[in-house]
């Protein structure tokens, strides 16, 4: 059975060793590619940044490695969405405040119902815009 949550409408206690965040509309979008990421965990939150602050969500993820049953984060999305982007983005953030050697965070898209995994060099430059264009020339 999945286990499927809004990320901040629960608890940080509830959690599992795995924990995959999508994008809210991820499940409805690209069903297929949205039953592989089940094969990793059931333990599933949804989260639209259209919705909430990606600071609210930081917090809340934050919150659930600190209580030390989290070893892996799944985070996935649909592509070319500018607000689900941003979920990518939380992992980057939450190396910046706290070590996450412990933690094993893993970023997909999924196109085509494929989960296509995005390195974390490849977020931080999509993030880096003036980088990008020199990268053109």
């Amino acid at each position: 059975m999945i286990n499927e949550k809004d990320l901040l409408k629960s608890n940080i206690y509830d959690v599992s060793e795995t924990i995959i965040i999508v994008g809210s509309c991820l499940k409805n979008m690209q069903p297929e590619g949205y039953k592989k990421l089940t094969k990793i965990s059931k333990n599933i939150y949804e989260l639209c940044l259209e919705e909430t602050h990606i600071n609210m969500a930081i917090t809340k993820i934050s919150a659930m490695i600190r209580t030390k049953k989290v070893s892996n984060i799944v985070f996935a999305t649909v592509d070319k969405s500018p607000h689900c982007v941003q979920v990518h983005y939380i992992r980057n953030e939450l190396e910046k405040m706290m070590d996450l050697k412990e933690v094993n965070i893993t970023n997909y898209v999924v196109v085509n119902d494929e989960l296509i995994e995005i390195d974390s060099n490849i977020i931080s430059l999509s993030k880096n815009l003036s980088k990008i264009k020199k990268m053109e020339k």
